[in-house]
């Protein structure tokens, strides 16, 4: 396909761009009137410009929308879903009716305020955190970058377009996604940039002055401007983004927000409040729109569903191409796409596995971590590593992972740079593009700075998986800045995100093997510097890690539980050894994941709880254990920040030691 023609099929004249813009506008009217809630303004100052990249630039088919090879569109400032809602339902897409759009940030409709991934075909990520969208999408195009290399631009050539707004820009995490883009050189990126001049608070100036043209340019992205309602400027300034492939693009379209109204036409008004019933006749009226609500005229929703289906024909080329591919590439190609593991997945977790009790490891969870990578990441193609420039501490990069993402060649691990929020959003796109399992390391502590990109995985039931070291007191040195103490507690909290905390390099093999099979869930492993001994001695198949918890050592017959997690494990298993030479039945139970425990029938979990008193360990903050122990008093653990020093002087000092865990089980009994 030539890079300067238009994407496929037959395009639409672009002399009535402005015509088939208006119905945007008119059904986000419609749209935020109905629900007397939502923006309108973006919606009717960025329709020009989504009509002329829908209807003459961008490859898709909207009868089938996950086609692997569709160029993808992010609307990173989500509140302005009412357009991309009216452009899914004017294309085609099956689903979202008229109705949909009636029921606009209702009950039960696929048109939430912001877009939610899965509640509508076409909608390619959940955006409404702004700057969120933009990093995505960094990620989508990292992994066409991969798939590109791996299997040819005759099956792998898309763009990922990038709607965004000044709130994008001014958030971290823009310039975290800006800059990483650019270093990585990705072409295929094209950001449309909604100059509008406004924001919630009034006009930009309020807050906000840079070039943002410049600031572009400075990280290495190819920069083009035109007028956001101008249809030929626009086909020109998209037509030139895609004649270039060797940095990411941003289009910098001068808009107007509530582009018009009468009365409330550029200025802050507009941005997040319905128009009101006079304000939307008069811009309707103004803009020659039919003055019925949901009302389109047949001409132009006929014209709209011919946009719709102008890739047909380019998609079936494509899948000809595909069917061409020797059968082993074919098959390869759809497993990736399709999300299975390879067949010599198990064979090579019971390899490791079987390893591991061969030759018991005394190492740190996070070299347990790399241990269980170096067999993964070689029988799993699609794995990718990565760290937020905490590499040799992470241990996230593995034989079959060393080879780095440069702008010249997309290897299998990233230098994500010290971006952590960055990194975990671009994971999430690289999930949500297909074809690639990511995975990204930081120190647990930096979770906070990726916390809001965690919570979108989860929010999105997409298999994430964030590595995070350096797990507790435990770190040391650093002292408190670099201690995680509540974060624990505050991932639990998370819905939708299972949290590992293993205590050995067998449960550690275990949550990534449940965590790499996982494609609907984010996982995070929660990883020591300090080393532990491997606790698990005894061969067997079963994962034990995925019932979240279980009984280590000991029975039914007991005294007292002693339930731990992680380092502190091996803690409860030397307080059961001093607790059995005095008489006294303790029963160690390893819980390395709440949330899996707790989704385990009730007859098990009682089981492995048990009546006896209870005890909980970890070297964190003490909230959220009394779900499972009588009280905060029967929790081993921190009720402040930590200090620097060494580790063992730390757990000395805390209180969290054998001897603590004997007294307060002496004092229960």
């Amino acid at each position: 396909m030539p890079k300067d023609s238009p994407a496929t099929g037959a395009a639409i004249d672009p002399t009535r761009n402005r015509e088939l813009a208006n119905c945007i506008r008119a059904l986000s009217i419609d749209m935020v009137e109905a629900a007397n809630s939502g923006h309108p303004g973006a919606p009717l100052g960025m329709a020009d410009a989504a009509t002329a990249l829908f209807a003459r630039h961008l490859k898709f088919d909207a009868s089938a929308p996950n086609w692997p090879d569709r160029d993808r569109v992010v609307l990173s400032n989500g509140h302005a879903s009412a357009m991309l809602y009216s452009l899914l339902h004017l294309n085609g897409y099956e689903g979202m009716t008229l109705d949909e759009l009636r029921n606009f940030r209702q009950w039960g409709a696929k048109t939430a305020g912001h877009p939610e991934c899965g509640h509508a075909a076409g909608i390619e990520t959940t955006t409404g955190p702004l700057g969120q969208g933009i990093a995505g999408a960094v990620g989508m195009a990292m992994a066409e970058r991969l798939m590109a290399d791996r299997f040819g631009a005759d099956l792998v050539d898309h763009r990922t377009y990038v709607f965004l707004g000044d709130g994008c820009l001014e958030e971290g995490i823009g310039q975290e996604a800006i800059s990483l883009a650019g270093h990585l050189g990705l072409g295929k990126l094209v950001v449309l940039y909604d100059d509008n001049s406004i924001t919630i608070d009034g006009p930009t100036s309020v807050s906000f002055s840079e070039d943002i043209p410049a600031r572009f340019k400075a990280c290495g992205w190819k920069v083009l401007s035109c007028d956001g309602h101008d249809a030929a400027a626009l086909d020109a300034a998209l037509a030139e983004a895609r004649s270039s492939d060797d940095a990411p693009v941003l289009i910098a379209m001068k808009t107007v927000i509530g582009y018009g109204a009468p009365t409330k036409a550029g200025t802050a008004g507009s941005h997040g409040s319905p128009l009101g019933a006079e304000e939307a006749a008069a811009t309707k009226k103004a803009l020659g729109c039919a003055p019925g609500a949901f009302e389109i005229p047949s001409e132009l929703a006929e014209q709209w569903l011919q946009i719709g289906q102008r890739a047909a024909a380019e998609r079936a080329a494509w899948q000809s191409r595909l069917d061409a591919r020797e059968a082993p590439e074919q098959a390869e190609f759809n497993r990736l796409t399709s999300g299975a593991l390879p067949e010599g997945y198990d064979a090579a977790v019971a390899k490791a596995r079987a390893a591991l009790f061969e030759a018991p490891q005394k190492v740190a969870t996070r070299k347990a971590s790399q241990i269980a990578l170096e067999a993964l990441t070689e029988a799993v193609p699609e794995m990718v590593g990565g760290s937020a420039d905490l590499t040799g501490s992470n241990l996230t990069r593995t034989k079959a992972t060393d080879s780095q993402f440069t702008r010249e060649k997309p290897g299998r691990y990233v230098g994500y740079g010290v971006r952590e929020f960055g990194m975990a959003a671009a994971m999430t796109g690289m999930c949500l593009h297909g074809g690639v399992i990511p995975y990204g390391g930081t120190f647990l502590v930096f979770s906070d700075y990726a916390r809001n990109a965690i919570r979108l995985s989860a929010l999105m039931g997409i298999g994430t998986i964030y590595v995070m070291t350096h797990d507790s007191i435990g770190l040391g040195e650093d002292g408190p800045t670099h201690q995680p103490v509540e974060h624990m507690a505050s991932l639990r909290a998370m819905p939708g995100l299972t949290v590992f905390r293993p205590a050995d390099a067998v449960e550690t093999l275990e949550c990534w093997d449940i965590a790499v099979r996982n494609r609907k869930r984010p996982s995070l492993m929660a990883l020591s510097r300090q080393a532990v001994p491997q606790l698990r001695l005894e061969a067997g198949e079963e994962n034990l890690t995925a019932k979240g918890a279980y009984i280590l050592r000991g029975g039914d017959d007991r005294d007292v539980t002693l339930i731990a997690t992680g380092t502190e494990v091996a803690l409860a298993v030397e307080a059961a050894e001093a607790l059995a030479a005095d008489g006294i039945k303790a029963a160690v139970v390893s819980m390395p994941s709440w949330d899996l425990f707790d989704a385990q029938p009730a007859e098990y979990r009682a089981q492995v709880l048990g009546t006896a008193p209870r005890i909980a360990i970890e070297a964190a903050s003490k909230f959220g254990w009394t779900r499972y122990v009588a009280s905060e008093e029967d929790v081993i653990g921190m009720t402040g920040f930590g200090a620097s020093a060494p580790a063992e002087r730390l757990y000395e000092e805390y209180g969290i030691t054998c001897d603590a865990i004997v007294a307060r089980a002496k004092a229960l009994l």
